[in-house]
C-alpha cells in the first residue's frame, strides 16, 4: 500500500492536511489539494412541517423502516429519524435531536461514512467554505412538494437561470451545486440564487445551517 501509486497518501480524514502532507513526504508520493468537507443533512421536514403518515414498528433501523412503504413521512425523500447515520459516524459527530440527525462541525472530518449509510441517501459531503446549498432533496414535481412540505425545493429551476457562474444544475430531479464554481465566482453574483427562489429553501451554507439546526432543537 505504501508503494502503491494508486493510493492517495490523504486518506487520514481525521488528519486532514497536515498528515496528508507528512504521508507524501514519507511515501514519496504527490499530494492533492485536501479539502475540508462537512456532512449536510438535505432535509427540512421539521422546518416544513411534513406530517408523519404511519407508526413504523420494526427493527430500529432508517434502512428497515425504509423498507415499509419508504418510511413513516409523508414526503419520500424525509430524514426516517432512526439514527442510522449517527451510529454509523466513527466520531461521534452526528446527534439525534427530535428524530433529526445534527452534525457537530468541531467533530466532523469528512470521512463519508453517514453518506454511504444513509438509505434515503440525503446526506451530502459540502466543502466547509461553500457559499450556498439547499437542504431539501425531493425529486417530487412541485404540485406534489408542496401538498407535503412547506418549503422543499419544486424544482422551478430560477436558481438555475439566476446563477451567473452556471454552478446551478438540476440534474435527475434534484439542485445540485458545483461549489468550487460558485466559490470562485464569490460573493459578487449578489446571491442570486437566494434572491431568486420563491420558496426560502436555497440559503447560504454556514448560517442556514445553524438555522435548521435551532430549528430542530426548538420542535424538541
Amino acid at each position: 500500500m505504501v508503494n502503491d501509486p494508486d493510493v492517495a497518501p490523504n486518506l487520514c480524514f481525521p488528519g486532514k492536511a497536515e498528515v496528508a502532507h507528512m504521508v507524501a513526504e514519507i511515501t514519496g508520493k504527490k499530494m492533492a489539494a485536501v479539502e475540508d468537507v462537512i456532512a449536510a443533512i438535505r432535509c427540512s421536514r421539521i422546518e416544513g412541517e411534513v406530517r408523519k403518515q404511519l407508526d413504523y414498528i420494526g427493527y430500529g433501523s432508517c434502512t428497515a423502516a425504509n423498507l415499509a412503504f419508504g418510511g413513516p413521512y409523508a414526503c419520500r425523500y424525509a430524514c426516517v429519524g432512526l439514527g442510522e447515520c449517527a451510529d454509523s459516524c466513527p466520531f461521534d459527530a452526528i446527534s439525534m435531536e427530535n428524530g433529526i440527525p445534527v452534525v457537530d462541525p468541531d467533530l466532523c472530518v469528512g470521512c463519508g461514512t453517514c453518506v454511504r449509510t444513509c438509505p434515503k441517501k440525503i446526506i451530502e459531503l459540502i466543502p466547509k467554505k461553500a457559499r450556498v446549498w439547499v437542504p431539501c432533496s425531493t425529486k417530487d414535481p412541485g404540485k406534489d412538494v408542496k401538498a407535503v412540505c412547506g418549503v422543499g425545493c419544486i424544482s422551478c429551476k430560477m436558481c438555475v437561470k439566476a446563477c451567473p457562474a452556471g454552478a446551478v444544475a438540476l440534474e435527475d430531479g434534484i439542485i445540485k451545486i458545483d461549489h468550487h464554481k460558485c466559490m470562485e465566482f464569490g460573493p459578487e453574483c449578489g446571491d442570486a440564487c437566494i434572491e431568486k427562489c420563491p420558496r426560502d429553501i436555497f440559503r447560504g451554507f454556514s448560517k442556514s445551517r445553524e438555522s435548521v439546526q435551532q430549528e430542530t432543537r426548538k420542535a424538541a
